[in-house]
């Protein structure tokens, strides 16, 4: 060990050589690093957590390219008890809103108002599709068989009730679902609320839909568009009220921001109390050698802010390189990494504090300023490295995964860590070396020398009842690992924004004509394939039991463009129209059958100028040509990641009969691809990081029986984490699996210095070992606790699950190496093992 120690002499002697130096350059590279960092951006896109390459990405920018703003709206509630003047106000905004422009690129492409529907009542029927027809003609036709087998004398009804029933309740579904269709299509002539004098535009975006900068300029110009226009001008009570998904997004992030900002004033807080406390302590203690000593003790309390800079200067620094880094190479954050601030300067004071604590002990036994450093840093300061680089290689084996939750995590977190230790073991002695030579810092000013948990031979009590009943809870957790549950709600991770909520609730006074929810597209190369593509995905899905396709549709469905197929769908209107001739429906002058008979007055082709904008929007891209797409409408909750999942291996890709492959775009099956890839790539980032710290633990301990000592407080803890979960229902998920392979780097710092001291010091150090660096690790640990404490303040119930797991994990890692790894060293003295 000593041999391996030489190398690091040459450092510590150059730092203290030269201190001012080394704050200097550190100092440079800080300002430049804050400069870079000021302008990171948190990126709520999931379709942005995975490779660029993967086809579901690549069909998803070309449906933004284009579609335009897929599944988004701006939605702008007019509040008002005058309909004239809320359509008025309608009118006067809506042009200027569309000639909204950013860069020069329009903000809007298209917006819901004014229906034309006396023209779509007058042939409502020519835009059903072939399969509504179908389905209409059939009802009608029952209808009359019914009508004249009740007329008939002769007739004797042998059916069971239960079978009436059924078909009586089959045929009033379909006819709520004509009616359904029927208001869909023709509506009123203005998006109305239920008060008949309300109303809610919704404006459909023609750029980015997930850019924030895009977002929030596009509703501060639409914001000010709105106050230029006066809306009290037109009615005193008319009231604007702006509300729709793209609010939704943006509100996400902006709130996000806030709490990022106030879990970390809060964690950062407390960790800076702790460890000011904590070197208070040590700094009183070198000085008073044990005894209290007021003198010293108020003297020591005046020299916190000397203490506070002794931490704080190398930890700020160490961020400042983090986040610039960050920002020059990734250019953004994303829900994952957003937290990392936290647990980076938790973790990065872990490192001061062993540092400090073993420096202020030195120079408490009488060394001066240069040995105490030197030797502080070839023993702990080359522990903290080797943990440090256990830590940060685990987190940078994240870097080869394709789920950039897991690759960005662990690359800024990785670089965090190595930033940090240079930060605490270069920065931090300049600093106190400067401040030891103003005498602004005073250790063991009174002569005295003390010896800082010397070996006493003390065993460590009751070990063998702290291994069975270790052992013991390993059992139940190896017992219970299978039942461990993924959480695959995405409603129970998303949090809830009640002021949005509010305004969305006025504005969903009329729901948008755009009907379905959240499609998936597939861009054609022709109308005609288009037509194939439909029809091949409707005849998959009606084969499949389990589909989880309700709809399928292109404007083809809704507008005939072939000349056979316009010839068709007026033949099947003939055929409507001949039966509402016969006797039983010319004597029914009910509202329904009223409006069929005008909505099945086409007797020609119509042409494209003439179909309604609104139906034709649609279909039309961002350069207001008739699109060639296929619309794949999902028939599951897709608030549920099985069900996501299932409709992207479904509706994702589309191999044709003659071999041509097809990819949807829609951002709930980039949610799909983002949660199998994080599945299958979970195992193997976990087995990786285990396997690195393994091959880490050999190459520093240089033994097998040494290097598993120090891994099993890691093995026995995550084992007690695992079973802590199974109890308390606890769930895995798309936030916190992100974090534990982290979690796996993280812990293995306790065993590696507790190992690492109770070596050098020998048998009958344990009790000695738990008393000094035993301690060194519960303020590290506690720090690091406190950066997850700050996740659990968080509102976003993903985040606070991240801040859960980190939590019970380095708490049941801690436990183990106090507990556990005490009681199993005294076990192997007693056995003569080791």
């Amino acid at each position: 060990m000593k041999e391996n120690k030489n190398y690091l002499r040459p450092v510590i002697r150059f730092v203290i050589r030269y201190p001012y130096l080394i704050l200097l350059v550190a100092l440079a590279l800080s300002v430049y690093g804050a400069m870079q960092a000021k302008d990171l951006d948190i990126e709520t896109d999931y379709s942005n957590l995975i490779p660029e390459t993967y086809p579901s990405i690549i069909a998803l920018e070309e449906v933004r390219a284009t579609v335009g703003g897929e599944g988004s709206d701006v939605a702008v509630g007019i509040i008002s008890p005058s309909f004239e003047a809320s359509r008025a106000f309608a009118e006067d905004l809506i042009p200027r809103a569309l000639a909204m422009t950013r860069g020069g690129v329009p903000y809007l492409s298209s917006v819901e108002f004014e229906r034309e529907t006396e023209f779509l009542r007058n042939n409502a029927l020519y835009f059903a599709t072939d399969d509504e027809l179908e389905r209409l003609i059939s009802y009608l036709e029952e209808e009359l068989e019914e009508s004249i087998l009740d007329l008939n004398p002769f007739f004797l009804d042998l059916e069971f009730d239960d079978e009436e029933n059924g078909e009586e309740s089959s045929r009033e579904e379909d006819l709520e679902e004509f009616e359904d269709l029927y208001n869909w299509l023709v509506g009123n002539d203005y998006p109305i609320h239920a008060d008949g004098t309300s109303m809610t535009l919704r404006f459909f975006p023609g750029g980015s839909q997930t850019n924030i900068r895009f977002i929030d300029a596009l509703y501060r110009d639409m914001e000010a568009l709105i106050a230029e226009l006066d809306p009290a001008s037109y009615h005193p009570e008319l009231e604007i009220v702006l509300a729709g998904r793209l609010m939704h997004r943006s509100i996400q992030v902006q709130a996000i921001r806030n709490d990022v900002a106030k879990t970390f004033g809060i964690g950062a807080s407390t960790v800076m109390l702790i460890v000011l406390l904590y070197f208070l302590y040590k700094s009183y203690y070198a000085r008073a050698a044990g005894k209290f000593v007021p003198k010293i003790l108020f003297q020591e309390i005046l020299r916190l802010p000397i203490l506070f800079l002794i931490i704080a200067v190398p930890l700020i620094m160490s961020l400042t390189w983090t986040f610039g880094t960050a920002a020059l190479i990734i250019g953004n954050l994303n829900l994952m990494t957003s937290t990392l601030a936290l647990l980076l300067f938790g973790l990065g004071i872990d490192f001061g504090v062993h540092y400090f604590g073993r420096y202020s002990e030195e120079r408490a036994a009488g060394k001066p300023l240069e040995e105490a450093a030197e030797l502080t840093f070839t023993t702990t300061g080359k522990a903290v490295m080797i943990a440090a680089s256990t830590t940060a290689a685990a987190l940078f084996v994240l870097m080869i995964a394709d789920f950039r939750g897991f690759s960005e995590f662990g690359f800024i977190a990785g670089i965090g860590i190595f930033f940090a230790v240079c930060a605490m073991l270069g920065v931090m002695p300049a600093v106190i070396t400067i401040l030891e030579r103003w005498n602004l810092l005073k250790l063991n000013v009174t002569g005295q020398q003390v010896v800082y948990a010397k070996n006493t031979g003390k065993r460590f009590p009751a070990s063998r009842t702290v291994l069975v009943l270790s052992s013991v809870a390993v059992v139940l957790a190896i017992l219970f690992l299978p039942r461990v549950s993924f959480e695959y709600n995405f409603d129970n991770l998303d949090p809830r924004y009640p002021e949005f909520e509010a305004k969305k609730a006025i504005v969903d006074g009329y729901s948008s004509a755009r009907r379905g929810s959240n499609p998936a597209y597939i861009v054609a190369g022709s109308h005609e394939e288009a037509t194939y593509i439909a029809e091949h995905i409707r005849e998959m899905s009606e084969s499949n039991p389990y589909t989880t396709i309700s709809d399928v549709r292109t404007l083809q469905d809704r507008y005939p463009l072939v000349e056979e197929d316009v010839q068709r769908r007026l033949g099947r209107i003939d055929e409507v129209r001949a039966l509402l001739a016969r006797p039983f429906f010319a004597e029914d002058d009910s509202e329904e059958i009223e409006r069929l008979r005008t909505a099945s007055q086409t007797t020609g082709p119509i042409d494209l100028d003439d179909v309604p904008d609104y139906l034709k929007d649609m279909f039309t891209t961002r350069d207001g040509e008739i699109g060639t797409f296929v619309m794949i409408y999902p028939g599951v909750g897709l608030s549920d990641g099985r069900q996501s999942i299932a409709f992207a291996n479904e509706a994702g890709r589309i191999e044709l009969d003659d071999g041509r492959v097809f990819y949807a775009g829609s951002t709930s099956i980039i949610a799909a691809d983002m949660l199998q890839l994080m599945q299958k790539e979970s195992p193997w980032m976990v087995g990786l990081v285990f396997t690195l710290i393994v091959m880490i633990m050999l190459y520093y301990f240089r033994s097998f029986k040494w290097a598993m000592l120090a891994l099993l407080p890691l093995t026995v803890g995550l084992l007690w984490m695992l079973l802590i979960m199974e109890i308390f229902s606890m769930k895995l998920n798309f936030f916190n699996l992100v974090v534990l392979p982290a979690i796996i780097g993280i812990a293995n710092d306790d065993g590696v210095h507790l190992a690492s001291r109770y070596r050098d010091k020998g048998k009958g150090s344990i009790m000695s070992v738990l008393r000094s660096t035993g301690e060194h690790c519960v303020i590290g640990t506690l720090t690091t606790m406190v950066g997850f404490i700050g996740l659990l303040f968080s509102f976003h119930p993903g985040l606070r699950t991240i801040g859960e797991l980190a939590l019970i994990g380095v708490i049941t890692t801690l436990l183990a190496a106090l507990i556990f790894l005490p009681a199993l060293a005294q076990w192997l003295e007693d056995t003569d093992r080791i």
